[in-house]
């Protein structure tokens, strides 16, 4: 089998099936401390050693089957963190079990987790804690096989201040005082479906929940809880289409977590839990993210990448799922319209980074490349737009939603890379070898920029935004007095986020047009994060000076990458504001979130 270039671990030599987890949450410490107790299989014989993932974790004491074992810490490396080689008291024949278990403490600095005193909290009373171990940053809180090719059960018993919730990426199973601890209490969980380690998640705070269906809560501090329980109204709606799609939804609850601003992504589709960013409560992107973190129930995390480099069978295939359910419910001229401002994005993407950027693959090399730095939206839009293409190519949606079902039959609790894939599409579809053939399967999977083809989209939602975006680039000083709020009367918050996304393509405008702008739309005044976030871009890239406390407002008010990089990267790219972002990003650095705080600083040239 292939390796895993992004971890330590070898689950050629032997597997961890299972996890028992007991431990204790300590907020003063800013650590998790306890037990992690293995279900290891041998899977060749004379087997003596587990190798495991750990990065920053203390490592106290660890058995086989109840008896002391030798362990030892290899050499560190940058990013992947430290290998434990764990030696077994006696061998073990090939599919014989052992309980291997470990006694850890995660670090302050760890990766994984974002602690909060009470003041950085909407409620100002209570701690907060979330992790995100998503793609290998698990290890930053306990040793264990940390590659998206290993998939286990867990069971989990978590210590917390008796005054807080604890909440995982899994099934609730009760609550008890705890024994040792009368100020504490634990919650248990249960998933009993196997899952990666990225899919681990953690979030322990004063956190309040609202039914809003069958299977669903909504998880959020009190000050949020009623919004956020309406804005995400549409769950169960959107979960029954993706059932009509995907085939049955296996994980039981399907509840929304609401985390604090400094998350750092849009969603996180931990499994019976997706976390959310409370940037969506300002948003009109909230259908779009909930119906992507429901569509990785299937895509993602029931059929994972083997490894990293194959991200986008993850992705494409959810982004995929998350526009067919649009179109189920908005109708399929809004799934075009999507699919287009994803083609617009990719091509904007593509603009940073490079079209020689080797990150710019679909399948990209991971050997010495830190995931993290190499995330970016090609594995979601370039896979996306492969499967787009696929589906015109094959017979239409209707044809291609029964191959994606097909799939996530054929591959559901396992891990699988590229070529699993195309071989399978390949034999779905043995009738129509001959037109998967002509397909340019080398440039689509490794050739870096756009791809060779680009699908066919209908324009009807995108010809508005393209005619206003063309005046606006057309006109002179002169014609500045043509444009009038009337302009945008027709257009839906989505065409707006369109228009604002095609003027960031092009080069910057005058600094007369924005300022008329300004005038005549008052998009100053606009919440709406989507459309803001744009706006403040394209002012700085004029170089507006009015523009820049505004801009750096929300690169810091909030933390979700999406947002936070591109409004630091075009802060730091204007001379008349370089300085005060880099002084601006060091004074926030301390309560960022960690991936995203190492990020902005290579950004900005800061990195230590």
């Amino acid at each position: 089998a292939m390796a895993d270039p992004s971890s330590f671990a070898s689950p050629a030599c032997c597997l961890t099936r299972h996890l028992h987890l007991r431990c204790r949450v300590d907020f003063g410490a800013r650590a998790l401390r306890g037990t992690a107790a293995f279900t290891a299989r041998a899977e060749r014989e004379a087997l003596r050693c587990l190798v495991l993932d750990t990065k920053d974790v203390q490592v106290f004491k660890v058995t086989v089957n109840g008896q002391d074992a030798q362990f030892a810490f290899g050499e560190k490396h940058s990013f992947k963190g430290t290998p434990l080689e764990i030696t077994f008291p006696n061998e073990l024949r090939r599919g014989q079990e052992a309980i291997v278990e470990i006694s850890f403490e995660s670090s302050p600095q760890s990766s994984a987790l974002q602690w909060f005193t009470p003041e950085q909290t909407s409620g100002k009373k209570h701690p907060f804690l979330f992790s995100q171990c998503q793609a290998i940053h698990c290890r930053a809180i306990f040793p264990c096989q940390d590659t998206p090719a290993v998939k286990l059960t867990y069971y989990a018993e978590i210590s917390v201040p008796k005054e807080l919730v604890a909440l995982m990426s899994a099934n609730r199973d009760g609550e008890a005082p705890d024994p040792d601890d009368s100020t504490h209490k634990i919650y248990r969980f249960s998933q009993n479906v196997p899952v990666p380690c990225y899919l681990f998640a953690l979030v322990v705070g004063a956190l309040e929940s609202r039914k809003i269906g069958p299977r669903t809560l909504v998880w959020a501090e009190k000050e949020l809880v009623d919004k956020s329980a309406y804005e995400f109204s549409e769950a169960e709606a959107m979960l029954k289409t993706a059932e009509d799609l995907a085939g049955p939804y296996v994980w039981g609850q399907y509840d929304l977590l609401v985390l604090p601003p400094s998350f750092p992504y849009g969603g996180m589709e931990n499994p019976c839990l997706t976390f959310v960013t409370p940037t969506l409560l300002v948003s009109v992107a909230v259908i779009k993210v909930i119906a992507h973190e429901i569509s990785h129930s299937w895509t993602g995390n029931l059929v994972t990448n083997k490894t990293w480099e194959h991200f986008w069978l993850n992705e494409g295939h959810t982004v995929y799922l998350e526009r067919r359910i649009g179109g189920c419910l908005f109708g399929e001229q809004f799934r075009h319209f999507q699919a287009l401002g994803g083609w617009r994005e990719l091509q904007n993407t593509i603009n940073t980074l490079g079209d020689k950027n080797p990150v710019t693959s679909l399948v990209i090399n991971l050997d010495e490349v830190d995931p993290d730095v190499a995330y970016s939206s090609v594995p979601y839009e370039k896979g996306f737009a492969l499967l787009f293409y696929l589906e015109q190519l094959l017979g239409g949606p209707d044809v291609f939603i029964g191959f994606l079902k097909a799939y996530v039959q054929q591959f559901a609790y396992k891990s699988i890379v590229t070529e699993d894939w195309k071989k399978f599409l390949y034999s779905y579809f043995k009738d129509k070898v001959d037109v998967l053939d002509k397909v340019d399967w080398s440039s689509w999977f490794h050739a870096p920029g756009m791809p060779p083809v680009k699908p066919t989209y209908d324009m009807t939602l995108s010809n508005a935004c393209v005619a206003l975006s063309q005046r606006w680039i057309k006109a002179k000083e002169s014609d500045l007095g043509s444009f009038s709020s009337a302009d945008l009367k027709e257009m839906s918050s989505h065409q707006i986020i369109e228009f604002l996304a095609l003027l960031l393509l092009e080069e910057p405008l005058p600094l007369s047009h924005v300022q008329r702008m300004q005038e005549v739309y008052d998009f100053n005044a606009v919440n709406n994060s989507e459309i803001r976030f744009r706006w403040l871009r394209l002012c700085i890239r004029s170089k507006w000076e009015e523009a820049i406390p505004l801009a750096l407002k929300m690169a810091t008010d909030q933390g979700r990458m999406k947002f936070t990089r591109p409004l630091f990267r075009d802060l730091y790219s204007f001379d008349k504001s370089r300085d005060l972002a880099v002084k601006t990003f060091l004074e926030h650095r301390a309560s960022m979130h960690p991936v995203t705080s190492m990020l902005v600083g290579k950004d900005l040239k800061q990195d230590q």
